[in-house]
């Protein structure tokens, strides 16, 4: 067991917000993921921590019980308490839960060592929210991993953290060439996907796009479905109020919404319409089950399973990441 880190000091905040006893367990979380402080590392006692920092006993107590309680310290009787592991926390903030999420989550979790930890939050597309989970988690975690989404105040609030810890994932929108970043591309890597399926679309008489108007899919998407239909003559219209989603034999549908894929299926039933010959479906982002609904459900979709692995390893390696994760066309039945 080492000596007393004397080249680690606490440093407490009296007028901010963050309660004393929090501001030590982040101080204690940070220096062991700044390789500050190492496994076996002894800890400052805590009668010289209220000492220094004008602290009450219960306030030192409560913190170093909760850093025990998550097994990051430990302590010996007549010694004092020690780093006993080297736990990392890191903060992924995506969007919202949907299946192809829990892909890129489980990808993400499955590749990191088992001394990190994760805490998975959502800001449903909601800037208070957002502001509110980046304001209350900076300083408290080794490296941050978020989802971005079109609102301007987005970068500002995102440069309270410190570029080297923070990876940007999914949406190119309102990043900085310093940032890093994991994205898929909604726009050219959409208009050749569909390009792949040019002879296919040929069965029908129109491509129908339903983009409702609740959703928050990036908007080039539609700017190259327009592009695709022009440069390939396809009769087309894009449909933004799903109540006026009435399937029609000879159409070919294109969808970024779930919702959608639901009211397809139900209306082929009731319209005793066959997917892939009276009617087409191409959907949006792979999920484990759109291989198996129907006789199989066609697909354009970025490899959440890689996006996750590729931010997995921005934890683990101290390097500049900068890439796009491909997006690819997976055909089945219902096309």
């Amino acid at each position: 067991m080492g000596e007393e880190q004397e080249k680690f000091v606490f440093v407490i905040n009296h007028d901010s917000d963050i309660p004393k006893y929090q501001q030590l367990v982040n101080g204690i979380n940070n220096a062991i993921a700044e390789n500050i402080l190492q496994k076996g590392d002894l800890l400052p006692s805590v009668n010289a921590i209220c000492k220094e920092n004008q602290l009450s006993r219960d306030t030192v107590f409560k913190a170093y019980s909760i850093l025990k309680e998550q097994k990051i310290i430990d302590s010996v009787p007549n010694k004092g308490y020690y780093v006993s592991g080297e736990t990392r926390k890191v903060l992924l903030v995506l969007d919202t839960f949907k299946a192809y999420k829990e892909v890129l989550y489980h990808s993400f979790v499955n590749n990191l060592p088992e001394n990190i930890i994760t805490d998975v939050q959502f800001h449903h597309y909601n800037i208070d929210v957002f502001k509110t989970i980046i304001n209350n988690s900076v300083g408290k975690y080794y490296k941050y991993v978020v989802m971005n989404f079109d609102d301007k105040e987005v970068s500002s609030t995102l440069s309270a953290i410190s570029n080297d810890k923070l990876l940007l994932i999914d949406w190119n929108i309102h990043s900085k060439n310093e940032n890093n970043y994991v994205f898929q591309d909604f726009g050219k890597a959409f208009y050749n996907s569909l390009k792949d399926a040019v002879d296919l679309f040929k069965k029908y008489r129109s491509i129908h796009f339903v983009y409702p108007d609740y959703t928050n899919h990036p908007k080039e998407t539609l700017d190259n479905f327009r592009k695709f239909c022009e440069d390939f003559n396809f009769k087309n219209e894009i449909i933004t109020d799903p109540k006026k989603f009435d399937i029609q034999k000879g159409i070919a549908y294109i969808s970024i919404s779930d919702r959608i894929l639901g009211h397809f299926l139900e209306q082929c039933k009731e319209k005793d319409l066959e997917p892939g010959q009276d009617v087409g479906f191409l959907s949006y982002n792979e999920t484990p089950m759109k291989k198996f609904i129907y006789k199989g459900i066609s697909v354009i979709s970025t490899d959440f399973k890689e996006l996750g692995t590729k931010a997995a390893a921005f934890i683990t390696h101290d390097e500049v990441v900068q890439c796009y994760v491909p997006t690819s066309l997976i055909l089945r039945e219902s096309l």
